[in-house]
């Protein structure tokens, strides 16, 4: 008696076990999120963290140069500290205007903006940009990066 009691339980609980449940988080969530991990970047920048500034991007990230597409965080990397990052720091600060998010399904999105750099005495310079988000076991982090 006893044993038959107990196999309904046993049976129900290994067939939850084999169910595999996706939490969908809602389009305003998601959005919310990835402002706030691009946010981070510029944070990262005006404070002259490049690992801070890094970390919104995954690492097999790619970003388009002008002679094509590279690969790697690393890479990224290598290329800041070519450019902004030649003293060891940023000279100008960073901000972001005209942020647009658009969902690609449940686990990915498209964010178009604009940069803007400005500060220590140079001429403001802005820019426009194209990222391309994959949700995370992280969080939110970019996949390409086109700016």
């Amino acid at each position: 008696m006893i044993r038959r009691s107990l196999l309904l339980p046993l049976l129900l609980l290994a067939a939850s076990a084999c169910v595999h449940v996706k939490v969908q988080q809602s389009p305003a969530t998601a959005e919310t999120e990835i402002r706030a991990r691009l946010d981070s970047t510029a944070m990262g920048w005006n404070l002259g963290d490049l690992a801070a500034y890094l970390a919104a991007y995954t690492p097999d990230a790619s970003e388009m140069l002008p002679d094509g597409v590279a690969h790697g965080r690393d890479r990224i990397e290598q290329t800041m500290r070519q450019g902004f990052w030649k003293s060891g720091r940023t000279l100008q600060q960073l901000h972001y205007e005209h942020v647009e998010v658009r969902m690609l399904g449940d686990d990915n999105a498209l964010v178009t903006g604009q940069y803007v750099l400005t500060g220590a005495g140079r001429p403001q310079r802005t820019g426009w940009f194209t990222t391309v988000w994959a949700r995370t076991s992280d969080g939110w982090r970019m996949i390409h990066d086109h700016s």
